[in-house]
């Protein structure tokens, strides 16, 4: 009579598999959220003139050309923006093209008190109102967008590494 025997994978392999699964699903998931969010920019949001915290004028077409620029949507009070704000601080120290938008986070004197304390001296534009984020249905801080010669590339929502902003701006660039 014989016997029935079942071998069993070792146990890590079958941990591996779960987690590549599990890994799987989440990026899945966090790109359907971005299709989701992702803002539609109305005609002319390219060529608009947006006023930074230092008095100089710009825009996204003028500040892409040739170079990925990463969108930064922020506000004071955002939680997770806390945790992003240094990243894109960093990446802007580095010599990325940053350009950052703070959703009603006050006054520009208030606003510039806030981001002084903190050490931050990025390319802001202040949007006290929300009427930008409004034009280009920005509804969740942080957002990051990216722009490459006028057109915007990719966007994304919500907590996002260093290391990840990186690879979407090297993606822009190619």
């Amino acid at each position: 009579m014989a016997e029935d025997t079942v071998i069993k994978a070792p146990r890590w392999r079958r941990w591996g598999k779960e987690a590549l699964w599990l890994l799987l699903m989440a990026l899945v998931v966090s790109t359907l959220l971005d299709l989701w969010r992702s803002p539609s920019l109305p005609e002319g949001a390219m060529t608009a003139s947006l006023t930074l915290q230092d008095g100089t004028t710009t825009d996204l077409a003028t500040l892409s050309q040739g170079r990925p620029l990463l969108v930064y949507y922020w506000a004071s009070w955002c939680g997770v923006c806390r945790f992003t704000t240094p990243t894109v601080d960093r990446l802007w120290q580095e010599g990325e093209n940053v350009l950052t938008v703070a959703l009603r986070s006050g006054d520009d004197t208030r606003l510039h008190a806030g981001m002084e304390k903190k050490g931050l001296a990025f390319p802001t534009h202040n949007d006290e109102s929300g009427a930008l984020a409004e034009r280009w249905e920005v509804g969740v801080t942080p957002t990051f967008l990216i722009v490459r010669d006028g057109q915007l590339v990719s966007s994304t929502t919500g907590w996002s590494s260093r290391w990840g902003l990186k690879a979407r701006l090297l993606w822009a660039s190619w």
